[in-house]
């Protein structure tokens, strides 16, 4: 049987990250284990190097939008702290599903606990799931919790 000890959480600040978290702390205290909040900052101007104008701008707008994570990350952590002693959080630029996948075998993480955002049909195949990514290639079991559950009227 696996011993959890180390539970990789990623989150994207997004509508249901309040539930993602609650659930992975709960999940996480009936194992014994600790859980690492992840949040991946895409490079948005490595998206827009592929248009002929590159300003500078670009660069700035990672920086910012890369220390708006970290404010929002330590916040998390600050709501969470009482009921999750050493919780840890962390916030790490690159590909979401590429990144979440190699920090997982960097941490050496048991189990990967993440939300999905439920895209079907169209959506999905137009956008791809971060999801579905990380369970294709995660080198650890992955627990998938939807927040959406009778959210959209399905």
């Amino acid at each position: 049987m696996l011993n959890i000890r180390r539970i990789i959480v990623p989150i994207d600040f997004q509508r249901h990250t309040e539930d993602i978290t609650e659930f992975a702390i709960n999940m996480a205290k009936k194992m014994d284990a600790i859980p690492t909040f992840v949040h991946v900052v895409e490079y948005f101007a490595k998206v827009a190097s592929y248009s002929d104008l590159y300003p500078v701008s670009f660069i700035e707008v990672d920086t910012e939008l890369f220390d708006h994570a970290q404010k929002k990350m330590t916040a998390l952590l600050e709501q969470y702290k009482a009921s999750c002693p050493g919780c840890a959080g962390v916030v790490l630029r690159g590909g979401a599903a590429e990144t979440i996948v190699a920090f997982g075998k960097e941490q050496q993480a048991d189990l990967i606990i993440m939300g999905t955002h439920g895209a079907h049909g169209i959506e999905k195949i137009l956008l791809g799931s971060v999801a579905e990514r990380v369970l294709k290639n995660a080198s650890c079991p992955i627990l998938i919790f939807n927040p959406y559950k009778g959210d959209r009227g399905f």
